[in-house]
């Protein structure tokens, strides 16, 4: 049994759906990520999940009894906003502690070691009589976590934690993140519209479109077999192309440049480069004009001293390629 079960979840606003039937299991511990295009519902789940936002039809169970009527305060959550939601009137420290007055049964003492503890898992000790202006966003982000885990919570909700912060502190954070719920053993679920942080974060993904759960698997799945177009093409970037009976899709890392007499399945013209640091993007185009990508190691690009108006020569490996029907949109 899973520890969260989403089950028909349907919610609408002024009769346009936000969630249409949306069912999801989340096991115990795990790192779900919540992935999809603005005004998909992924936000709208989260709020359900979490008791602020009543579903129309449908139910929510938490380990194993039915919480779908169950208030906030009922369900035994931590969450952490993209807003930080800190109170700017308090230090870090009683923000955190103002999160534990909802624990039962601890003393005064036992609170400020409690707030010790997630202090120094998310490196603010120093930072403790701070005040949420006196700190960066990375480090008002790791507070706001502190508080949300501060309680001991059962599960963790993460609503686009970090989608204010700047590309580097990203990047850190989203690591801290994943290590403090790896530490605590806690089943977290996290909405995103960030591919690369579900992929590097999660232990499993659901992707959302239109108010549909479009696809759940593990990272890998999700990106070696995207169960529709539109997957494939959110998640990284996909070349497509027409083929008998269908539509052709394969990742430009896939490719292989080949030379003309050595069985290539294709010739594009290149009409472009761009370079990407490890790797440069070759940009081609086959006849009709489609459009198609190479990835290349750019040492390899080098080497190769092609250009603009030259031809390149590809090999499609059958084991890397995606085929969809031509009704399927993209």
């Amino acid at each position: 049994m899973a520890f969260l079960e989403i089950r028909n979840i349907t919610k609408r606003f002024a009769g346009q759906a936000a969630l249409e039937d949306v069912s999801a299991d989340i096991d115990k511990g795990e790192m779900v990520c919540v992935l999809g295009p603005s005004g998909c519902g992924k936000t709208t789940l989260l709020r359900i999940i979490a008791g602020l936002e009543t579903a129309d039809s449908g139910s929510v169970y938490i380990d194993g009894g039915d919480c779908t009527s169950q208030p906030p305060g009922k369900r035994n959550f931590g969450i952490v906003f993209q807003s930080y939601a800190l109170f700017p009137n308090m230090t870090v420290s009683d923000n955190i502690m103002f999160g534990l007055h909802r624990r039962r049964g601890l003393g005064r003492e036992e609170m400020r070691a409690r707030v010790d503890d997630v202090l120094g898992m998310v490196d603010l000790l120093e930072h403790r009589n701070k005040y949420p202006r006196q700190l960066s966003g990375g480090q008002q982000q790791r507070a706001a976590l502190a508080r949300a885990i501060a309680p001991a919570p059962s599960y963790l909700l993460l609503d686009e934690p970090l989608s204010a912060l700047d590309a580097k502190v990203r990047v850190r954070l989203r690591g801290e993140i994943r290590g403090i719920q790896r530490a605590l053993g806690i089943t977290a679920v996290m909405v995103t519209h960030d591919q690369e942080e579900a992929l590097t974060m999660a232990d499993k993904i659901i992707v959302m479109n239109n108010a549909a759960v479009v696809q759940t698997g593990t990272p890998r799945e999700i990106y070696d077999r995207p169960a529709t177009p539109f997957v494939a093409n959110f998640i990284g970037f996909m070349n497509f192309y027409p083929a008998p009976e269908g539509v052709c899709a394969i990742r430009p890392e896939r490719i292989e440049l080949t030379g003309a007499t050595d069985g290539c399945d294709m010739v594009a013209e290149i009409k472009g480069f761009e370079f990407k640091g490890a790797v440069t993007r070759i940009h081609g185009v086959l006849p009709r004009q489609t459009e198609i990508c190479v990835d290349v190691a750019s040492e390899k690009a080098d080497a190769l001293d092609v250009r603009a108006s030259d031809r390149m020569y590809l090999r499609i490996p059958k084991e890397h390629l995606l085929r969809y029907p031509a009704s399927a949109a993209i």
